[in-house]
């Protein structure tokens, strides 16, 4: 079979196997001396493709740089020479590191003129745990989770080309966050590296530009931090602006909302010499790309003198803060407030450098404290930003967990660390009541208890006897509302509660906004909707409860399969000790803004203070119209690049268990799935093709897929008899971005029919 190209939005070159590699054979091309070849069969449910193979244990070389050379999984890479970059073109493997997620749309936007927040991650050389595309079993690894406060994130290395790792692309364009690489020259070699390519003639320059673009459009990351940390000669620093402006032109036309910025090191005269500030000597640069990340020892003295400097760009002005406190800097640390507070006060954006100090430097059993800590003490110098597109589907899951969890049930024990699967985050921290009132919320994680991935959301609070709520902002939105919403929470609470949870939606627009009616999807739901503008709230407080509502529950009529499955578990009693609870609302001109949890004494209960602890474990708010058109089907499953290695021997010394690792593809729209799920059943002693496990065996968990490709690594199998095949089949599940099970017979699905060498 010849190896398929890769299906994704960024297109790959087609390419057969590369030498050593081996595909399952073709089905439609017997070879001589080997099993009968698989055929097509018609499953019940769609159309499965079979693939054969005659077990080999010849060695099957890789190319490193997409694989791990131990396990053959697959990692993602950086570029170490010019002549990498240059010679660097689309192929079959880069498909792994290719991110599904789109940044997602958000408010304001990037180019807004308000002051941004970078964060710059740097740690241990880079290319840790989060190397690995599909996961690993790392224990204790580290993980962000502020995104809300974030607007750029660079991955840093001392490579020539950083590329991101693909799991940090897709966790923060989930959060609307834009990620850049970096483009990196440093000592005489560096020296070397920029004269090949800026002393010369403009082609020279405008080729490295051509692949930098290149691959942040492939890989769909957002741009390039440049770092030139040596010396230039006059000719190539002559030639440095026209190739920023170059590059920045070029990456606008191919990647929308783009960015390239520059790190304050060189000066126009070539010389390399940090000056902690923008001036007079590095403007240059400044003026020919989006933005100046300066150097880490500036005074106040500094900040002041660039507020001329920069001009209508504040902004654009991005002042360096070491978070590890080395040389003379400002703040640093859990001091770094210090150094926001200046930065803020004369109007700039703040670039965090190494903020994973907190994992690095402390304790890694309080991680989750320290980091919390660290990013408390600044949040008020942090403006948010808000989530602009719906569906809007989130389980907390930070992307790690001691256990593996599918909608309540475990599906796999053990550590796991896959970022690409963080879900949306919200704001953390402990939230008051305004005045003197004792009430108050904290938000934090908790990898204790998952309803879906690996952990959920913890909210402990108080409500105080002179009040009968507390609330806490959990989102911020800007979301135009559609005709209909659907809404759904899934919670439990910690011990005996005379205590209610609600969600709460703040909407704009309070002039024309109208709450057409509230229904209930098979169960109780508080729906609280606010109207008004800032923190004023001008018009009305709209409050529905199931008793006494002044709207009556209106029941769905025969709901399409999509909505059907949505609505199936709400007002249960869910495994777990989990509720789940569905509301539709129809809503008429109105702008989402906040969405708040609020915790209320029952009706009829004591005024006594009242603490709770509750879980949430998923949140969801749906456009009701997507649920009505059908979902598609992931088709054209295949096999490939196939391995066998010997586990257990067995009688006569021919192996009783093998491990098989393959690649599997697969043809999906990636703008409707959140991600895939990859299961396997094994089936062993039977030449039939089609033979189905038993209606009761349930497909082994895999793994997660966040493209459309898979490598399985290292299965554990029988191995086939003579004159028997060994059989495994791979189901490929679509996880919907609406958040709801796909039924089996819905599946992707392929076979491999295997059999013991002649």
């Amino acid at each position: 079979m010849e190896t398929p190209s890769v299906l994704t939005q960024g297109a790959a070159q087609q390419r057969g196997p590369m030498a050593g590699e081996k595909p399952a054979q073709d089905p439609s091309e017997p070879k001589p001396g080997r099993q009968r070849p698989g055929r097509r069969t018609k499953e019940d449910q769609g159309e499965e493709t079979a693939f054969r193979d005659v077990v080999s244990f010849t060695p099957d070389p890789l190319p490193v740089r997409y694989y791990d050379k131990d396990t053959t999984r697959p990692v993602s890479f950086y570029l170490s020479s010019l002549e990498e970059l240059l010679a660097w073109t689309p192929v079959m493997e880069d498909g792994f590191n290719v991110a599904l997620e789109p940044r997602e749309r958000r408010q304001p936007p990037l180019s807004s003129p308000r002051p941004r927040t970078l964060l710059c991650h740097d740690m241990m050389g880079g290319y840790l745990e989060d190397r690995f595309i599909q996961g690993s079993q790392a224990q204790d690894p580290y993980s962000f989770y502020h995104w809300q406060y974030i607007d750029v994130f660079v991955y840093f290395s001392h490579h020539t080309v950083t590329i991101p790792p693909v799991c940090w692309t897709n966790a923060a364009h989930r959060h609307g966050v834009c990620v850049l690489g970096t483009f990196i020259t440093e000592w005489q070699e560096g020296g070397r590296l920029c004269e090949s390519f800026l002393a010369g003639d403009a082609r020279s320059y405008q080729a490295v530009a051509d692949r930098l673009v290149q691959m942040a459009q492939f890989f769909r990351f957002d741009g390039w931090l440049i770092n030139i940390e040596n010396s230039l000669s006059p000719a190539a620093v002559r030639n440095t602006p026209p190739f920023l402006q170059y590059l920045t032109t070029q990456l606008h036309q191919q990647v929308p909302g783009g960015l390239v910025l520059w790190y304050d090191s060189v000066v126009q005269s070539g010389q390399l010499k940090w000056q902690d500030e923008l001036n007079e000597q590095n403007r240059i640069f400044f003026d020919s790309c989006d933005g100046f990340f300066t150097n880490y020892n500036w005074q106040e003295d500094h900040l002041q003198r660039m507020v001329a400097q920069a001009g209508e760009r504040l902004a654009d002005v991005y002042v360096g803060v070491d978070v590890f406190a080395r040389s003379n800097v400002v703040g640093g640390r859990f001091d770094t407030d210090k150094s926001l507070e200046l930065i803020r006060k004369y109007g700039f954006s703040a670039a965090l450098f190494a903020p994973g100090w907190v994992y690095e430097c402390l304790e890694k059993s309080d991680f989750f404290q320290n980091q919390d800590k660290f990013w408390r003490l600044l949040e008020r110098f942090l403006p948010t930003h808000s989530i602009c597109s719906l569906p809007f589907v989130t389980s907390f899951c930070l992307g790690l967990g001691t256990r593996r969890v599918c909608y309540g049930k475990e599906q796999a024990v053990g550590p796991w660390y896959h970022p690409s699967a963080q879900e949306t985050q919200p704001l953390f921290g402990e939230h008051k009541l305004a005045g003197d009132g004792a009430g108050w919320v904290k938000t934090q994680c908790c990898l204790a208890d998952a309803w879906h991935g690996g952990g959920s959301l913890l909210l402990r609070g108080l409500i105080p006897p002179e009040v009968d709520n507390v609330a806490v902002r959990l989102f911020s939105l800007h979301v135009p509302v559609p005709p209909k919403l659907f809404l759904s929470m899934v919670y439990k609470f910690e011990g005996s509660m005379d205590v209610q949870v609600a969600l709460e939606l703040t909407t704009g627009e309070a002039g024309s906004c109208h709450v057409g009616s509230v229904s209930v999807l098979n169960g109780w739901i508080q729906v609280l909707l606010w109207a008004g503008h800032g923190d004023v709230h001008t018009g009305w407080l709209w409050r529905w409860q199931e008793t006494g509502s002044r709207h009556s529950p209106r029941p769905l009529q025969v709901p399409p399969t999509k909505l059907a499955r949505w609505v199936g578990r709400c007002g249960q009693q869910l495994s777990g000790g989990w509720i789940q609870r569905c509301y539709e609302v129809s809503l008429h001109g109105c702008l989402l803004q906040d969405l708040l949890v609020s915790f209320s004494r029952l009706p009829g209960s004591s005024r006594e203070e009242k603490s709770f602890v509750c879980r949430l474990g998923e949140i969801q708010v749906v456009d009701a119209n997507s649920l009505l058109a059908p979902l598609p089907r992931v088709q054209n499953v295949t096999i490939s690049q196939i391995r066998w290695v010997p586990l257990i021997s067995g009688s006569e010394g021919l192996p009783a268990r093998l491990l098989l690792s393959c690649t599997l593809h697969w043809s999906f729209p990636l703008l409707q799935a959140r991600c895939f799920r990859i299961h396997c059943w094994e089936r062993t002693g039977s030449s039939s093709a089609t033979e189905e496990p038993s209606g009761t065996e349930k497909p082994v968990f895999l793994g997660l897929a966040f493209a459309n490709l898979y490598r399985v690594v290292d299965l554990a199998v029988e191995a086939a008899r003579f004159g028997q095949d060994g059989r495994v089949e791979f189901l490929v599940e679509p996880v919907p971005r609406e958040g709801f099970l796909v039924p089996q017979a819905e599946w992707g699905r392929a076979a491999l029919l295997y059999s013991a060498p002649q």
